[in-house]
């Protein structure tokens, strides 16, 4: 009798089963095998970088493309065992056998560059058994580390100096650390002050202030007075056209230009305006982004129009609005300080006279900075203690008054000739912000 070969077998009570001879893989084995591909994948990109740095001597280092994607496996596997302790001591054997390499190796190649980035490709292969995606962002960041080395050194050593270092460290501690650690609610007098939002409010003024300061080394020499000026103006629009009209006194060849330089750079007040707005009280900067977008506009026309009569030579501005810090840590904390005391003012001046008062005060604090009343508006807005349609008032009477500062600086710092040239700018600005101010806001 021919007996036919079927997908069954016998228990031992006798009964028929369903015969499961064919192995098969399921699902979670299948994500594993492809998650392990993610960390070698990993492995052979970073060995790959590290392979091409290998010096051609006899000190060449000892990992190269294979050992990284073996240490990448090694951490994948050692988390798919799902074991205690034994991702652990894959981590210490690896980093034990990298201080073996570089003990080896002596002073030949001091960096401990490569021994980082095999313990690092290790704990990437372990992260990506259980979150690939992220492994993998990281992955191809680190490869761009590495690989960037030499721009990177390039431009630590010749193109930063100290004191933009130190800038930078600052920053970064700021924005790191500080930022996420303040406190995101209402505190102190009339429960009006919100520190995470004065210190996003710190950040923000130091970013934009580094931007002005690289476009002030990057293009003030190459494109003129008036790009230095609209450059210079993210770090103080006052303080450059101070500058320009001492420019245009010494050298009256550079009178157009530093004229022009002076009235872009209250376009940077705009443009710094419109991003302090966005960033605290997103719906204030769509209100006024039709005044703000106008009076950027206008100004700008008139500067053109400036440029038009005399071509603007290639120079560069005063020292002290080129080089230094990249921005200015004392005019920082003081404007943070001078926030904050506005802030409390105008939440004891709404909380005993009303919405109203807010606009006398603004103009007050505008008198000497366009921006700090915003953090205070916004920090009355998110409390509920002002409501939204009283603010874009109060803004633009901190912009007028702050205008009006600038106009007398101009007045009393250069010549004639110069004070012609800007104060008209100045006043087609206020004319636009305001005339688009009565026609769009209700």
């Amino acid at each position: 009798m021919i007996i036919e070969a079927q997908a069954s077998y016998i228990d031992s009570n006798q009964q028929l089963l369903p015969n499961a001879a064919v192995p098969m893989l399921a699902s979670s084995d299948i994500s594993t095998w492809f998650n392990l591909s993610v960390g070698i994948g990993i492995g052979l990109l970073v060995g790959a970088e590290r392979e091409r740095r290998k010096h051609p001597d006899k000190h060449r280092s000892a990992a190269g493309i294979r050992t990284f994607a073996l240490s990448a496996l090694l951490g994948g596997v050692a988390t798919a065992l799902d074991q205690p302790y034994v991702l652990v001591v894959v981590l210490l054997a690896v980093g034990a056998l990298s201080l073996v390499s570089y003990q080896r190796r002596g002073d030949s190649e001091p960096g401990l560059t490569s021994e980082v980035a095999l313990l690092m490709t290790c704990l990437l292969g372990a992260l990506s058994v259980t979150r690939p995606a992220m492994a993998a962002g990281i992955g191809v960041t680190l490869v761009a580390l590495l690989a960037a080395r030499d721009p990177m050194h390039r431009f630590v050593r010749m193109a930063l100096t100290q004191a933009e270092l130190h800038d930078v460290i600052l920053f970064l501690g700021m924005a790191l650390i500080a930022l996420p650690l303040a406190p995101d609610r209402f505190l102190g007098p009339f429960e009006a002050v919100n520190p995470h939002a004065l210190v996003r409010f710190v950040v923000m003024i130091m970013a934009v202030g580094a931007l002005g300061h690289i476009g002030r080394r990057l293009l003030g020499g190459h494109y003129g007075l008036a790009v230095s000026g609209l450059a210079g103006g993210f770090v103080s629009s006052t303080a450059t056209i101070h500058a320009m009209a001492r420019l245009s006194a010494r050298d009256a060849t550079q009178l157009r230009g530093a004229a022009a330089g002076a009235v872009l750079s209250t376009v940077a007040t705009m443009v710094q305006l419109s991003l302090v707005l966005g960033v605290l009280l997103p719906q204030l900067a769509l209100m006024l982004a039709w005044p703000l977008a106008l009076g950027g506009a206008t100004v700008t026309l008139y500067a053109l129009a400036l440029m038009l009569f005399s071509p603007i030579q290639a120079t560069t501005l005063p020292g002290d609005l080129v080089h230094g810090h990249a921005f200015e840590l004392k005019t920082t904390f003081t404007l943070a300080a001078f926030v904050l005391l506005v802030t409390l003012l105008a939440a004891a001046l709404n909380a005993w006279l009303g919405a109203a008062s807010l606009v006398y005060s603004a103009a007050a604090t505008g008198l000497v900075d366009a921006h700090s009343i915003v953090a205070s508006v916004s920090g009355l807005v998110g409390s509920g203690k002002l409501p939204l349609a009283e603010t874009p008032w109060a803004v633009l009477a901190a912009l007028t008054s702050n205008t009006l500062t600038k106009a007398v600086i101009a007045l009393n710092g250069g010549s004639s000739a110069y004070r012609w040239r800007v104060l008209p700018g100045l006043l087609l600005l206020m004319v636009a912000v305001w005339l688009a101010a009565l026609a769009t806001l209700p």
